[in-house]
């Protein structure tokens, strides 16, 4: 006898969903990084190599965790956890009585 498909895993199906996203804003960060770092040798005739790398940390590491955190509120978001957030005892009260 055949057996049904399991039911996917919301949690699972979000974390990757999350990875896919983040793999994607790691390859932009890069660029952001190069893009930064190129900007900086532009303007200096001398560069040291510390403060290229602190650009390219710096700029790199801002746009991943922007990208993490935007990422995060709109999983959050989307899973109706945040409606559940905002509903008061009063509310849910009245929706068991209705029950």
């Amino acid at each position: 006898m055949p057996q049904p498909d399991p039911i996917p895993s919301l949690r699972r199906s979000q974390w990757q969903r999350f990875r896919r996203i983040m793999r994607w804003m790691a390859l932009v960060s890069i660029m952001t990084a190069a893009a930064a770092v190129y900007f900086v040798t532009q303007g200096e005739s001398e560069t040291k190599i510390h403060m290229l790398i602190a650009t390219a940390l710096g700029a790199g590491l801002s746009v991943l965790l922007g990208a993490a955190l935007m990422t995060l509120t709109f999983l959050s978001s989307g899973s109706g956890h945040d409606e559940e957030a905002h509903r008061t005892p009063d509310e849910i009260l009245t929706d068991k009585d209705e029950l």
